[in-house]
């Protein structure tokens, strides 16, 4: 069994000694889930357990665990090789795009440069040399005035910055600039964008819930989660049939109080390897909107402008290229004329992508906003409750008498795996006496 990454990293993060609650809370994962997976981890990463004297387990592992299941998992050594490997062909594919847009146009200028110019050629025989010298011909400076030398400065990650006060700016703007795009990755990004932004909402959901709980010593009501929940029905509000699914998650108890109001509290959620600052958690669930891009101002001018100068040139490519052209003049304009499909096909495609993106992304973000408006009125809503309502008050007194923390620290381990049986009975002998002097009555 391949370990789980969020169970990794969060034994990292809590100092390689944690409980099932502690794992819990920190992923969101459930408990079973997370009980199997710390399991599995410690026979394969020679880690221990602890079995404190209430029964509690606490799960001990070596600092080098990584490095222990890297040498076991083939699995894992590839996974990180593929991950280096990845990286480096979503870049070529990112980056591929923008070359392709600036080859498009290079070669389509090319094209129609020889096109007219063997037209003017042809129509001009005989006094070809009086009409140069009159000036009537075409000039090299048909070529954009990029088409240089200065193309290479496109392709710079830093193209944007050449001039010396621009520099001066970037060293005051360090943090920023690392985060921006090159030329060619901006034109993928104008094109596709950079990803769904929510697309680890779930496992946020269930992160940003279980560290609710625990800043709460496991005992919470439901108008403490609503915020982070969706799809909630006024019947579902009212029976608060919507904190089910976190019950299942983590392993919860309902409770009626006596005044007929209901609180969960989360005993597996309560036992904790140590002491822990609470956590800052957002009031609600907030979705992250759609961004059409993240190229910066002047490289979605860049990139449109760069988008209408191919349309334009591939319409007057296409004009131009006449059977009788391409029969004449063969070589190059034979080999444009067999991709011209693409050329035409790829100048239209990327005007009409981010145009319909566009689009999408607003009606996207329309919904999100609609979603994160209802979590915030819930979670204004609890505020206002726990503020001003005595009833409500009450409901929240109710549920910090099932609070509890308990601290899972060495000198209340009983048993652990580090050490054979014999001579953990034999370093405990004293307390193993004064408790059976304390069940005996002695």
């Amino acid at each position: 069994m391949t370990p789980n990454p969020l169970i990794t990293k969060s034994i990292e993060k809590l100092d390689y000694r944690v409980t099932v609650g502690d794992v819990a809370g920190e992923t969101g994962l459930q408990l079973q889930e997370v009980q199997q997976g710390l399991v599995g981890l410690a026979a394969e990463a020679g880690g221990h357990l602890q079995v404190s004297e209430t029964g509690d387990i606490t799960y001990l592992f070596p600092k080098n665990f990584r490095t222990i299941l890297r040498s076991k998992y083939l699995r894992l050594r590839l996974q990180e090789w593929w991950d280096k490997v990845s990286g480096v062909i979503f870049y070529l594919i990112r980056i591929s795009f923008g070359i392709i847009l600036v080859a498009s146009i290079i070669l389509m200028v090319i094209a129609i440069f020889v096109i007219i110019i063997a037209a003017k050629t042809s129509s001009d025989e005989g006094n070809s040399d009086n009409r140069i010298g009159g000036g009537g011909g075409l000039s090299i400076n048909f070529f954009p005035f990029w088409l240089g030398s200065d193309l290479f400065w496109f392709f710079s990650p830093n193209y944007y910055h050449r001039d010396e006060p621009i520099r001066r700016e970037r060293s005051r703007r360090n943090s920023r600039e690392q985060n921006e795009l090159s030329f060619l990755e901006a034109i993928f990004s104008f094109l596709f964008g950079d990803g769904n932004p929510n697309r680890k909402l779930e496992e946020r959901r269930w992160q940003e819930i279980g560290r609710v709980i625990q800043n709460n010593n496991g005992a919470v009501v439901g108008e403490q989660i609503a915020p982070y929940l969706d799809n909630i029905s006024e019947k579902s509000w009212e029976d608060e049939d919507y904190m089910l699914p976190v019950l299942m998650q983590f392993n919860g108890v309902p409770e009626v109080t006596e005044d007929g109001s209901i609180i969960y509290y989360f005993p597996d959620l309560q036992v904790k390897a140590d002491r822990q600052r609470k956590q800052s958690v957002e009031s609600y669930l907030k979705e992250n909107y759609w961004q059409f891009t993240k190229a910066s101002s002047n490289q979605k001018i860049l990139a449109i402008g760069l988008g209408g100068l191919n349309f334009i040139l591939a319409l007057m490519l296409g004009s131009l290229l006449t059977e009788e052209v391409v029969i004449q003049l063969g070589g190059l304009i034979a080999f444009v004329d067999a991709i011209y499909g693409i050329l035409i096909g790829y100048a239209i495609g990327y005007l009409v992508i981010p145009l319909i993106r566009y689009f999408w992304i607003q009606q996207q973000n329309k919904k999100i906003a609609a979603r994160n408006e209802k979590r915030s009125q819930r979670a204004e809503e609890f505020l206002k409750l726990a503020a001003s309502d005595q009833t409500f008050q009450g409901k929240l007194k109710q549920a910090q008498k099932f609070a509890s923390e308990t601290i899972l620290s060495e000198e209340d381990v009983a048993y652990s795996t580090e050490e054979d049986l014999t001579e953990q009975e034999a370093k405990q002998s004293d307390k193993i006496d004064e408790e059976w002097k304390r069940r005996l009555g002695l």
